[in-house]
């Protein structure tokens, strides 16, 4: 059996994914010079501020990324 802040946190998960696929465009652009990632935009996660879903709107990938990790080289590594 799962924790309950386990549960919690992939409710939330979902919760926010599903309002990103109601309104893709909600989520900031993600300022970088990479041509490959100019269409990718963020949001975060339902109650933590810190937890960022990263998606592009024309495609069907997405990143769920921690803000104390080094999102800049994960990103651009991808």
């Amino acid at each position: 059996m799962l924790p309950r802040f386990a549960v919690r946190f992939g409710e939330a998960v979902r919760r926010t994914i599903q309002s990103l696929i109601q309104n893709p465009h909600v989520g900031p652009r993600y300022s970088t010079w990479n041509p490959q990632l100019l269409n990718l935009r963020s949001w975060p996660v339902a109650g933590s501020e810190a937890i960022r879903i990263y998606y592009a709107l024309d495609e069907d990938a997405l990143r769920i990324l921690h803000g104390k990790r080094d999102v800049r080289r994960i990103l651009q590594s991808e």
